[in-house]
């Protein structure tokens, strides 16, 4: 697919034993900045639909919040898999998979950096950026490098660039085999991609960048996507999510998009001087790329009428960009001024981790920095949810306040993921799951169960009858005070889990 004037040798992509302990080490390291929380923020959509495919019996009410992302993709099936297969306990088994997806993320990464740089120092300096930044913002995307848990993104991460890598060797089959892999557990993540290699492939010839958008436009006719005038429900799901319209973004984020443009632009130019002709080309891609997508973004959620397609998010597509960008630019850093200084690499390296581990803290200031399998935590909210898991009917129908994700000290952690009983739908969760479905009724329901709960801080007995009659509440989970005349077999500093006889 590069039209370069030399193979690529094995040796230069290939990888030694103590690559692997390296990366490994690399591995442990990344995880040590960017932490580890398991149910948090999206693993409430998606770990929900993997504990369904182990316990059938799950989540009687409101699955269709989360199972229609699960039949979209093989991820819940896999992992389900692997934790029968295995008989490892399920949150070891999904810690395991998290240190697997960043393994490889990062071996994909080593890989491509031996068709761009020579120098190993700058193959592992731009690794090592990687492994650094994983929680970086994807621009105004809602997107980091790697989440905190293990979701499809995270095997599309590795997927992606090994089908990259391999497309830039000329090794088709094995490219086309993780496009496929791709498409199976993230089928947005192969489409953006494949338009990546597309615009590779058509630099090589004069006018391919300009007739690419028909080619762009062919590939996303197989995803349905709907032209149909959504509901009103579906309008005000949207509204929620800033992050789908770009012009909402911003001034930062709108630097996160041109910004790294020109640093692409610089790199080309400096890859070219040097004669690393792949990494010219690579990241000469990348501009058109990244521009037709936004041009893309612009088209489809500026015009009312396009609504409906806002749910596909082409801005998501930076999330390629990003990584190859700071791959790039850390091999860059490497040769030409870190070299084999070990001061100036302590300069960036250090503070670098101290910054991203900082930010971490801030946004998960209850909770430890790394949620490891069998450690107790000490948040109330987990306390509470993991006190419903064990001692509840695994047909309760659970209400709580339907912004808790978004309240102090709850650390964005998922009822359902963790508790693994049903809720009524809530603000902050289950309106994003709905905007990925503009054609089917759980926007409607969606509203319907948050209206219902409309006012919930000055809640009565009264008002919990009603959603008992609604929709068969059978608990609910309420901040202390509480509700005079509720039985609640369980209380800590922050909760009262109160069942509603």
């Amino acid at each position: 697919m590069v039209n370069s004037s030399r193979q690529f040798s094995d040796s230069q992509t290939s990888s030694k034993p103590a690559d692997f302990l390296y990366l490994a080490l690399l591995t442990i390291g990344a995880m040590l900045v960017a932490g580890y929380h398991p149910y948090v923020e999206d693993a409430e959509i998606y770990l929900p639909g993997v504990k369904k495919i182990l316990n059938p019996a799950l989540y009687p009410f409101g699955g269709e919040f989360f199972l229609s992302h699960a039949h979209m993709t093989l991820f819940p099936r896999l992992i389900a898999w692997s934790v029968r297969l295995s008989h490892l306990p399920f949150d070891v088994a999904i810690f395991l998979w998290q240190l697997l997806s960043i393994f490889l993320l990062l071996l994909a990464c080593w890989k491509l950096s031996g068709l761009c740089f020579r120098d190993s120092r700058a193959r592992w300096c731009g690794v090592a950026l990687v492994a650094a930044l994983l929680t970086l913002p994807v621009a105004g995307t809602a997107l980091y490098i790697m989440d905190q848990y293990i979701t499809s993104r995270s095997l599309s991460a590795f997927s992606v660039f090994f089908a990259i890598f391999y497309a830039v060797k000329r090794k088709y089959l094995w490219a086309a085999l993780w496009i496929v892999f791709t498409a199976a557990v993230h089928p947005l993540m192969s489409v953006f991609g494949l338009a990546y290699l597309f615009f590779l492939f058509f630099t090589r010839t004069r006018g391919g960048a300009e007739n690419s958008s028909v080619r762009l436009a062919a590939l996303l006719l197989p995803f349905g996507l709907s032209l149909h005038s959504p509901s009103e429900a579906y309008r005000e799901a949207v509204a929620t999510r800033s992050y789908f319209f770009i012009l909402q973004w911003a001034w930062y984020e709108w630097l996160g998009i041109f910004a790294p443009l020109a640093i692409l632009w610089w790199i080309s130019r400096i890859a070219g001087k040097n004669q690393l002709a792949a990494l010219e080309r690579m990241s000469r891609a990348l501009i058109p790329f990244a521009l037709s997508f936004f041009a893309l973004a612009l088209i489809i959620t500026i015009p009312d009428h396009l609504l409906s397609l806002a749910w596909f998010q082409p801005m998501r597509s930076f999330y390629i960009l990003y990584i190859l960008l700071i791959l790039f630019g850390g091999g860059l850093l490497a040769q030409f001024v870190l070299r084999n200084r070990l001061w100036r690499w302590a300069v960036l390296f250090l503070p670098l981790c101290a910054g991203m581990f900082y930010a971490q803290r801030q946004i998960f200031p209850g909770t430890v920095h790394l949620e490891l399998p069998g450690r107790a935590s000490r948040n109330p909210w987990v306390q509470s949810f993991t006190w419903i898991r064990d001692n509840t009917p695994t047909d309760a129908l659970f209400a709580l306040d339907p912004a808790h994700m978004a309240l102090p000290g709850e650390d964005q952690h998922g009822f359902r993921a963790l508790a693994e009983r049903s809720r009524l739908a809530d603000h902050t969760k289950d309106s994003g799951a709905v905007t990925m479905f503009p054609d089917l009724p759980v926007a409607d329901h969606w509203r319907e169960q948050a209206r219902a709960q409309d006012g919930w801080s000055h809640f009565q007995r009264d008002d919990f009858a009603r959603l008992k009659k609604l929709y068969g509440v059978t608990w609910v989970v309420l901040q202390p005070p509480g509700v005079p005349g509720l039985t609640c077999p369980y209380q800590n500093d922050a909760l009262m889990v109160c069942r509603l006889d």
